[in-house]
């Protein structure tokens, strides 16, 4: 049998027919476990009344409270605040538009304004009270899901993201600025919860919806294509 080849052209599409398969379907994945996660959790938090999570974390935190890990703790959750997520939202996003012109910076915005509203309604919708006996001082505001959490995935997961599609760094340099990040988020969640601001499963539940709505809004937003600006 002679087998034909495709010219260059119809090569390329259907490559990216490929391509373009592969990653549906590991989003559909992603979305599908992050979300489900989600309302596990708060289907044994809220109907189940299941807190044993909570009470083992809690208890595993407080077996390392030292003056030195609190004062690290306190660093780390700064990262995970609105104080520098706002800026850091901002500078990325004034970057990706001005000096690439590049669609990141719709992205950034985008993902951080409607990860806010999604944040406040969640937590209004819930409404699950604070810790009450938080190690420094009280923290404002309503427990679950974590705001800590959900905002940082959604910014740093877009870091990741961009760094995984980035062609030039070294293979050695992007897996290690990768775990960087990924060991930084891991950080800002235990540090909520060493700090007693947060429940476990505040922690776990808002950085499993905040990579549902990062996952989703990414790919959403990939699909458009404004003039002017460059392929993310």
């Amino acid at each position: 049998m002679v087998q034909t080849s495709l010219p260059p052209e119809e090569k390329k599409v259907a490559d990216k027919v490929v391509i373009f398969s592969k990653e549906l379907i590991i989003l559909l994945g992603a979305f599908t476990i992050s979300l489900f996660s989600f309302v596990i959790i708060a289907y044994r938090v809220f109907y189940l009344d299941k807190t044993d999570a909570d009470e083992k974390a809690f208890a595993f935190a407080h077996s390392i409270v030292n003056d030195s890990t609190t004062k690290l703790m306190e660093v780390i959750t700064f990262f995970g605040s609105h104080y520098f997520l706002i800026p850091a939202n901002t500078l990325l996003c004034l970057f990706f538009l001005f000096t690439k012109k590049s669609r990141y910076s719709i992205k950034v915005s985008a993902i951080a304004l409607s990860s806010v509203l999604i944040m406040l309604g969640l937590k209004l919708l819930f409404n699950r009270h604070r810790p009450l006996i938080p190690l420094l001082e009280p923290a404002k505001g309503l427990s679950f899901p974590s705001g800590h959490a959900f905002m940082s995935v959604c910014f740093y997961g877009l870091l990741m993201i961009i760094i995984w599609k980035e062609e030039r760094p070294h293979p050695v340099l992007k897996w290690t600025l990768l775990l960087l990040v990924i060991a930084l988020l891991l950080s800002i969640g235990f540090s909520r919860i060493y700090l007693r601001v947060h429940y476990f499963t505040d922690v776990v539940a808002g950085f499993c919806i905040g990579s549902f709505w990062l996952l989703l809004s990414s790919f959403l937003i990939d699909r458009i294509r404004p003039a002017g600006l460059k392929k993310a």
